[in-house]
């Protein structure tokens, strides 16, 4: 089996980008990125320490329900192409630690899948998660809960 993992879906980082709200009906904030720790949700990729990023909140779930959780993310301000690939992006090995979890067709997590793990073994443990058919995909997330990617069968 083959991994699928992308960024947010393009619609929704569009949405942002011609003046939509977050999840909780806020303009992005836009700051400068310091550091090395920005990566964009939308391409994966960091965003260099200097330039300009978004903050906002994002729920990556079709609608509220108990496990809809909503947290911080990265955008570019501007376009940027989305990730999608059968690999993860180079810096996600360097997560410590990387949490990571499975959902079932309705988006519910299922409890058996939550681990937290170093970065350098998310393929391992994400196909491992993805072995059982009652998981529709895993989301990565960072030791502060900011979801990361979204990961499926390819």
């Amino acid at each position: 089996m083959k991994l699928a993992v992308r960024g947010i879906p393009t619609n929704e980082a569009q949405t942002l980008w011609q003046g939509g709200s977050d999840a909780y009906g806020l303009s992005p904030i836009q700051e400068v990125a310091k550091g090395q720790g920005n990566p964009c949700r939308h391409c994966l990729q960091l965003i260099p320490e200097g330039q300009p990023k978004w903050i906002l909140a994002y729920r990556p779930f079709p609608e509220k329900q108990a496990y809809a959780e909503t947290g911080p993310i990265f955008l570019h301000p501007t376009s940027c192409k989305r990730f999608e690939a059968d690999h993860f992006p180079q810096w996600m090995e360097y997560l410590e630690p990387a949490l990571v979890r499975g959902y079932d067709v309705n988006h519910w997590i299922r409890y058996e899948t939550g681990q937290v793990i170093a970065g350098k073994d998310l393929g391992r443990v994400c196909l491992e998660i993805l072995h059982d058919h009652n998981i529709a995909y895993v989301h990565v997330r960072s030791k502060f809960n900011c979801f990361q990617c979204r990961v499926e069968r390819a």
